[in-house]
């Protein structure tokens, strides 16, 4: 993010700056795939796309072809579990500096640039399928990260849970469960957890997908209910992040991209302050714009009926939002014409996670889960990769239909429910050890005595 914007300096909203990665991380599996012994030819990108393209006109008409969960070859798959590839923490210097303003309009400003950096991933790499995820696989990861993102607007204080006379310039760690909850429909929980700032943040993940013959149209699930953002150290003031419907375009021209013609909404009601987001397509001759607009405004909790930006009344406004949230956002105050950069995203990058040693891994943990077929992607031992992939797919069917024999109901590790509390998992007391354990750095748990694959 770039560290100055045009105008007076005086008392002034200040950009986050542009932070290094991660000096520590295990992004990469910590032990390699096998030597190749019987490669095959992989397809490029085109050949990729038309075979999708060839599975997805069977669905035309499908309601929802995320529910369904059929099987794809292996050479079609990125080589990564669907649970690492989902997170929102894709910068997460931005995640612990939204408590810093002393200014309600100022921390949601800071909780707005979580949200344009959450997705670097679609904006700086091209969009991919994961596999899927199997009943009570888990995934568990940190980032460590600077504490050097600055108040926007605000006077700010570095609220942190470390006794005020121990000074530390370690990075702040945050640490980041998720667990696939259900299969039917397919719904996962996750939970962030930053410690020391005193922030979290929770939520279940559900996409419903149609393809219309041209481009999937995604939409949360009924489960999804957006992101649950909590800063403890300000009384527990929650915001709820709602996400736009997006759109998976370019199938037929070879070239995958991602585009959002939609509306979302940030509420929070201890400061009474909304966030209307209107995301614009296609420009002019059909040309991805990749704009955003939106308004900041004083709201009613009891009240909430704003939902277009035109609707919202002169009086109740703080402040509007323009730009391109593939580039630069820029912000402007109530009764001021001078635009503020909210955030610059072309010099980031997502930062690597911190993941555990893969002899620390469960059986139904993520990167151990997968590990063969992985390697045997990574390998171009396609054949070999489906065939190890439908084994897994079939012992969690096996694995359902003896539960439902016996009439028993699949229960999470790490979280209360399947698909409750309504938007806000809860963490089991496994959870809460887990997630203890991830940030005191220690990866040991207990083999889970259920396994859902």
């Amino acid at each position: 993010m770039a560290s100055s914007s045009s105008g007076s300096t005086a008392n002034r909203p200040s950009p986050a700056p542009s932070l290094a990665t991660s000096t520590a991380s295990t992004e990469t599996s910590a032990s390699g795939p096998p030597a190749v012994t019987n490669a095959e030819k992989g397809p490029d990108d085109t050949s990729k796309l038309k075979t999708f393209l060839s599975i997805l006109r069977k669905f035309v008409g499908v309601s929802d072809i995320a529910s369904v969960r059929f099987s794809l070859p292996a050479q079609l798959l990125e080589p990564t579990p669907n649970l690492e590839y989902w997170n929102y923490l894709d910068r997460p210097e931005t995640f612990i500096s939204v408590g810093e303003s002393e200014d309600p309009l100022g921390r949601m400003l800071a909780v707005l640039r979580f949200w344009f950096t959450k997705d670097l991933k679609y904006v700086k790499g091209k969009p991919c399928k994961p596999y899927n995820s199997t009943l009570g696989e888990f995934f568990r990861c940190n980032w460590e990260v600077e504490d050097t993102a600055p108040a926007i607007i605000g006077p700010a204080q570095k609220l942190t849970h470390t006794p005020s006379n121990v000074q530390s310039s370690k990075p702040v760690k945050v640490s980041y469960l998720t667990e696939q909850t259900s299969h039917h429909p397919p719904v996962s929980a996750f939970y962030v957890d930053c410690a020391e700032k005193g922030i979290s943040a929770r939520g279940f993940d559900q996409l419903s997908a149609k393809f219309t013959g041209t481009s999937i149209r995604v939409i949360p699930g009924a489960h999804n209910l957006g992101i649950f953002l909590t800063i403890h150290t300000r009384g527990n003031e929650e915001y709820q992040l709602t996400h736009p419907a997006a759109h998976l375009g370019g199938i037929l021209r070879g070239s995958l991209s991602v585009t959002v013609a939609d509306t979302c909404f940030v509420t929070c009601p201890k400061s009474r302050i909304k966030v209307i987001l209107q995301y614009l397509e296609e420009g002019w001759l059909g040309k991805t714009q990749n704009k955003v607009q939106g308004v900041m405004f004083n709201y009613d909790p009891e009240n909430d009926s704003k939902k277009r930006i035109k609707d919202v009344p002169d009086k109740d406004i703080l402040g509007t939002l323009e730009g391109c949230w593939w580039d630069k956002v820029y912000f402007t105050l109530a009764k001021s014409s001078e635009k503020h950069l909210l955030v610059d995203l072309t010099p980031l990058f997502p930062i690597p996670k911190i993941i555990p040693p893969i002899e620390q891994q469960l059986p139904n943990e993520s990167r151990r889960f997968w590990t063969d077929v992985t390697n045997s992607i990574l390998n171009r031992e396609y054949t070999k990769a489906t065939n190890l992939k439908q084994e897994l797919e079939e012992r969690q069917r096996d694995k359902a239909a003896a539960r439902k024999a016996a009439n028993q109901e699949w229960q999470p590790r790490f979280f209360t429910g399947q698909v409750t509390p309504a938007g806000r998992p809860e963490l089991t007391r496994e959870g809460i050890e887990a997630l203890r354990g991830l940030n005191m750095g220690n990866y040991n748990l207990q083999e889970s005595a259920v396994t859902g694959a």
